[in-house]
């Protein structure tokens, strides 16, 4: 009989677990909550108390799975199996989670960053079909990403290859980053950023928007808010729509330009804007990228939705079948 794969998305709010088949379809999903008290402590334990109970009550044996693969946020040695400062799970110093939690379920280990791992996942059986040259760009509170060149993940020499959201798309005057640099992509096109980039058109725009009322009488608006208006003809939530997409566009552009890869994925909680927002992006993709890219290489959006990242974290412990 096939073997089975775990896979495990580590997020700051829930812990979600899934058991896949060895070609990516999910049999059983689960969740539990992230306890972040005492500084994470209890994070690594919770998630092998977790798997031993769900195999216990499924009667399902250890050697009936091939190996646990597991996204997580923070700077993610793969080698070691270790996590450092991933602040949101109260991990401030280096973790180690691959070799308890081998020790634990005894079973193989795999981890990679959270952001990587949904790359892999929408890859793998989403809207990447299987690719071996596929960009994926998540645009949820900040924008992340994951680049995979000729089936491989790029890392970089110090884990931090893929890093999207920080090339930088307004030079001059940008916004400030948390990461310290201005004008990043993160800075205009994560859902924040997509209202930062309203409240400062607002400013300038002379005309009748519900929108821009709502940001001058200080009323809370979100970036669905925005699109959602942009869909209805508001033509100020247009301009911002407008705006966003170029940025997306260049940043896109650049990624195609360089990699020129079969598809650029758009994912994340903003990619609900669907259609709308995917076909702003392409028209500016092409108009910053040269022929050969333009013709070969597509914009699409996401599928997997919330599984991605556990599909994701899954296909890392493939390498446990084929080893």
């Amino acid at each position: 009989m096939a073997k089975k794969i775990i896979g495990i998305d580590l997020g700051g709010t829930s812990i979600k677990f899934g058991i896949l088949t060895a070609d990516g379809q999910v049999q059983d999903k689960w969740s539990v909550a992230t306890n972040v008290l005492d500084e994470g402590k209890h994070i690594v334990p919770d998630i092998v108390e977790s798997i031993n109970h769900r195999l216990e009550i499924y009667k399902l044996d250890k050697n009936d799975f091939s190996g646990v693969g597991m996204g997580s946020p923070g700077s993610v040695d793969i080698e070691k199996g270790t996590v450092t400062g991933a602040y949101n799970l109260g991990w401030k110093t280096t973790q180690e989670v691959g070799s308890v939690i081998t020790a634990e379920t005894g079973l193989p280990f795999a981890i990679d960053n959270d952001a990587n791992v949904a790359a892999l996942g929408e890859r793998w059986v989403g809207a990447g079909e299987n690719n071996p040259d596929v960009v994926f760009i998540t645009l949820g509170t900040g924008v992340g990403g994951g680049i995979i060149a000729g089936g491989n993940l790029i890392h970089g020499i110090a884990g931090a290859g893929g890093e999207i959201g920080h090339i930088v798309v307004v030079p001059e005057d940008g916004f400030e980053c948390t990461c310290g640099s201005r004008g990043c992509l993160e800075t205009v096109a994560s859902a924040t950023g997509v209202v930062r980039v309203a409240r400062q058109m607002a400013e300038e725009f002379e005309g009748d928007s519900l929108i821009k009322n709502a940001l001058d009488s200080g009323e809370s608006v979100s970036s669905k808010d925005i699109f959602v208006a942009a869909e209805d003809g508001d033509l100020f939530a247009s301009k911002v729509v407008d705006k966003v997409s170029m940025y997306l566009g260049l940043a896109c552009g650049n990624l195609g330009n360089t990699l020129n890869p079969d598809s650029i994925v758009i994912g994340g909680g903003v990619s609900a804007a669907g259609e709308f927002l995917r076909k702003q992006i392409e028209s500016y993709f092409k108009k910053f990228t040269f022929p050969t890219v333009r013709k070969t290489t597509s914009i699409k959006l996401a599928t997997l939705g919330n599984d991605a990242g556990i599909i994701g974290a899954a296909s890392l412990a493939k390498k446990f079948i084929e080893d």
